[in-house]
């Protein structure tokens, strides 16, 4: 029988920082006293404790339960009950007490929901704008099963960054994404785009069984669907019943997607074996506003 190359030990450039700094606990503290939940730790982020150490999180709203049940996410998949209307001010609350100059919110998916649960995206931009004038706003939105008037509804709220993740390319949606469509979700980025003016941001797993030429050809249809920025990261299984890790890709292999994608026009790209969709979001959204920059000086 193969190994699983999920239980070999982990190559040198995989080890994160484990959590310890005292934000860390103020952050994990806030987060129980206003009932909210952070992708960092329903999704087992990697890196909670290099972000919540510098006082920075991924707000999930619209609960913990998902009613997706994608091959690679931790988060639990159910059947969720109800809304809670006070959330988008409980997470306005807690983006002052952090006094965050970007925040960023994603959600669970809610497909039993009419808009998907594009109202309580909009109420929660419009409650952080209200409390925290001075913070940038980035959502990480579902693909509201193609209800594009969900979409406007989030794009009216004045967004400053649409994220929505591909999360790998086409021939891996059967196990990586069942209920997703990897069109509709090219269609979702180009239809924000032309709705602006926020810029849009996608990003991708690599090492679950894609090849680099599908690879690449994700890269070329984010890049004609008009996204501004690009996330590139490992995939790490978070269980044996998850779909299981193919390969460790290499660092300098991110650095080559990371030159490839800047070549088609990316405005910004994170490219890492640590990478997750909001690493490093508060240095993005300057660069997505600034004049293309050329390879050589991109960070």
């Amino acid at each position: 029988m193969p190994t699983n190359p999920q239980r070999r030990r982990l190559p040198p450039w995989l080890k994160a920082k484990a959590p310890g700094h005292p934000n860390y606990l103020d952050i994990k503290h806030l987060i129980a006293d206003l009932r909210l939940n952070t992708v960092c730790e329903s999704a087992q982020c990697p890196n909670i404790g290099e972000c919540w150490g510098q006082r920075t999180a991924t707000f999930m709203i619209l609960g913990d339960i998902c009613t997706r049940s994608c091959g690679f996410c931790a988060i639990k998949t159910g059947r969720p009950v109800g809304l809670d209307e006070g959330e988008p001010e409980r997470v306005a609350a807690a983006i002052a007490h952090l006094d965050l100059r970007h925040a960023v919110i994603t959600s669970v998916n809610r497909d039993e929901l009419p808009d998907g649960g594009a109202e309580i995206f909009a109420r929660t931009i419009a409650a952080v704008h209200q409390r925290c004038p001075q913070t940038s706003v980035e959502v990480l939105i579902p693909d509201f099963k193609g209800d594009w008037d969900a979409l406007a509804t989030v794009m009216a709220a004045g967004p400053d960054i649409l994220n929505h993740n591909i999360e790998c390319p086409p021939s891996l949606y059967y196990k990586m994404r069942p209920q997703a469509q990897y069109d509709r979700s090219l269609e979702l980025l180009r239809r924000a785009h032309e709705m602006g003016p926020a810029p849009t941001k996608s990003g991708m797993m690599l090492g679950a069984g894609e090849t680099r030429d599908e690879i690449a050809q994700s890269i070329r249809d984010l890049a004609a669907a008009e996204c501004a920025i690009l996330t590139l990261g490992q995939y790490l299984s978070p269980s044996p019943n998850h779909v299981p890790v193919e390969r460790f890709v290499d660092p300098d292999e991110f650095a080559a997607w990371r030159h490839f994608a800047l070549e088609l026009g990316f405005r910004h790209v994170e490219s890492g074996p640590l990478v997750r969709s909001s690493y490093h979001a508060a240095d993005q959204l300057d660069h997505a506003a600034s004049p293309l920059l050329s390879i050589d000086t991109a960070r």
